[in-house]
């Protein structure tokens, strides 16, 4: 499921039961909201989902899913609450391949228009409809809080300046373990996809990191890096 990290979706990996109902899973651990260390720390992660928000059903046809909630999820928050909190359903959702785009219901009702703020829900709600809540090196994998082993793919989409940037693996003291140039499939204005795999070495499982980053022009200082909490083993 999707959390926010500032301002940013960042994805995170939980382990649930055995089913066949994925989605439903994954929306019911979404808005069951961050767990306590998933909340502690400067990283803390955050959800724009009000607490006591209900999935009362959800179903799949077409590559289309249908997530009727509680009315309790348009309640409270200005335009940026509700944007965050629709963007974190739909990228939930679609994280599975099968599945395209998200339709609302709130209460059994159709959305057509959600909350006093009058954001227009016409058709499907698709990932592209909601990429200023990503960062601009973002991350799908590994997941916030995952455990990686060597090399550790790091996978996602990109904007940034002739789609060049760096991943970094360093442990949980900052200690660099390794560095790879990265080039996303495009840059500069458009957003690139991208997937690199970073060989690292550690003698047991510690607490680390993983984060991307890009260089300024200016002065080569660090800009647009997101950190992700990672479990790394050998």
């Amino acid at each position: 499921m999707y959390f926010l990290l500032g301002e940013h979706l960042v994805p995170v990996q939980r382990i649930v039961p055995q089913t066949v109902a994925v989605a439903r899973a994954a929306v019911q651990q979404l808005l069951a909201g961050p767990t306590a260390a998933e909340s502690a720390g400067a990283s803390r992660l955050v959800s724009a989902i009000p607490s006591g928000s209900r999935l009362l059903d959800i179903a799949l046809a077409n590559g289309i899913a249908t997530v009727d909630l509680s009315g309790q999820f348009e309640s409270g928050g200005g335009s940026a609450s509700m944007f965050a909190r629709l963007a974190q359903v739909v990228y939930t959702v679609t994280a599975f391949p099968s599945i395209t785009g998200v339709r609302f219901r709130l209460d059994g009702q159709p959305v057509t228009t959600f909350s006093s703020e009058g954001i227009v829900l016409t058709g499907p709600s698709v990932r592209t409809d909601y990429r200023d809540w990503l960062a601009p090196i973002s991350m799908d994998g590994p997941a916030w809080g995952s455990t990686v082993s060597s090399p550790v793919r790091i996978s996602g989409v990109a904007n940034v300046f002739e789609a060049q940037f760096q991943a970094e693996v360093t442990t949980a003291s900052g200690t660099v373990l390794a560095t790879r140039n990265v080039t996303a499939s495009c840059g500069t204005g458009c957003w690139g996809t991208f997937s690199v795999k970073v060989p690292y070495s550690v003698a047991s499982a510690q607490a680390g990191w993983v984060t991307v980053f890009d260089l300024s022009a200016r002065d080569g200082s660090r800009e647009n890096a997101l950190s992700y909490r990672v479990l790394l083993t050998p």
